[in-house]
């Protein structure tokens, strides 16, 4: 009976398992990332290659670390999720910032906030937006300095040469190029979001400032300061799109973060207009679309029912508007998630998805109504 025992181990249900798998879901998220990645990368140049790469090598590396740490095979770097972590913290960073950043902020987040609760599948918060605000608050100057586009093969762009040393020994390109006989005065500023908080700081009708100087097409399509997941709001919603339809995540997290902030800034808007950018501003610029439909969703760290991922989009979405709108800092989408975060096993609690073969209220199902909902 024992030898019977260890051939054939017993393992925990679900016995019958679709094609679906860890590896296969972060494909598809990373293949959905591509597009807007790719446009950033090339909006940003070669520094912003450069960071992507060592940012991406650093949370690789930082996993196999763990996995030998914790006497686990090596194999299970294939699974992608240290490759999305990493992805993930790299599109929410400056593109030109140093690479200490990219490196130092994805370990922290893979070891504090993955491995310490178990590794993959156990962790309440998520990873890439722990490391994200643990980096803002330590280095707050390097994580709100932006460049502007400066596209790879265009006049301004850095080589790769400069790129490196802006990379990694924090070189000032705008200090060459003022110095060059095409000099130029200006390559840096505020991102949108933060310009906004200035513009209402200084008493200015954020309304008539928007009209006269917001480029809504420009944000639309990412030619703007920013992160590379700030980069193509456009690209963003089409890659979520496509997740929603290849069944990877569902509508209800991505649909009520987007609608709960567009209401707010709708109603904000309509009442105090000189106050308050309405909601194609809100929707367009920042990490709202990024956060809506590939950092919100994260299985883990999300709840399991409809219901409650309705709740948990609908508590992102009113706490990114309110930070966005009286916080210190310009971004809200990581604060607001890891706060959702928090509650997730609360609501998960109370609102629990209704087990097969059951009825909400837990009781069982005819066989007749069993056919009706496979």
């Amino acid at each position: 009976m024992n030898s019977i025992t260890h051939e054939l181990p017993l393992r925990a249900a679900p016995h019958a398992h679709d094609r679906s798998s860890v590896d296969r879901i972060m494909l598809k998220v990373c293949l959905a990332l591509s597009p807007a990645t790719a446009y950033g990368l090339y909006l940003f140049g070669w520094p912003a290659i450069i960071l992507f790469v060592v940012t991406l090598l650093a949370a690789v590396a930082t996993e196999a670390l763990c996995l030998r740490l914790a006497g686990l095979p090596l194999q299970r770097l294939l699974d992608g999720s240290a490759l999305l972590t990493g992805w993930l913290y790299a599109a929410t960073l400056p593109p030109w910032a140093p690479w200490w950043i990219g490196a130092g902020g994805v370990a922290f987040g893979l070891i504090v906030g993955k491995h310490l609760y178990g590794g993959i599948g156990q962790n309440l918060f998520n990873p890439a937006m722990l490391a994200r605000v643990a980096v803002l608050i330590s280095f707050p100057v390097q994580l709100t300095t932006w460049v502007n586009p400066m596209p790879l093969g265009s006049e301004l762009a850095p080589g790769f040469v400069d790129a490196l040393a802006i990379i990694f020994a924090n070189a000032d390109y705008a200090a060459h190029l003022s110095a060059a006989p095409s000099g130029v005065d200006a390559m840096t500023g505020a991102s949108w979001l933060g310009a906004s908080k200035v513009a209402v700081g200084a008493g200015t009708d954020v309304g008539q400032w928007l009209a006269a100087d917001f480029p809504l097409t420009a944000a639309f399509s990412g030619h703007i300061r920013g992160s590379l997941g700030e980069t193509s709001a456009l690209l963003i919603l089409v890659g979520g799109l496509w997740l929603i339809w290849a069944r990877v995540i569902s509508w209800h997290i991505p649909a009520s973060m987007l609608g709960m902030l567009s209401l707010c800034a709708w109603l904000a808007s309509h009442f105090n207009g000189h106050l308050f950018p309405g909601p194609l501003f809100q929707l367009t610029t920042g990490a709202a679309m990024l956060g809506a439909f590939f950092i919100a969703t994260d299985y883990v760290t999300s709840p399991a029912s409809a219901t409650g991922k309705l709740l948990f989009g609908a508590g992102c979405g009113l706490l990114l508007f309110t930070i966005r709108s009286w916080g210190s800092f310009p971004e809200g989408v990581a604060f607001a998630v890891l706060f959702m975060n928090a509650l997730t096993p609360l609501i998960d609690r109370f609102i629990k998805p209704r087990a097969y073969g059951r009825t909400l209220g837990g009781k069982t199902l005819k066989h007749s109504d069993m056919r009706k909902i496979v």
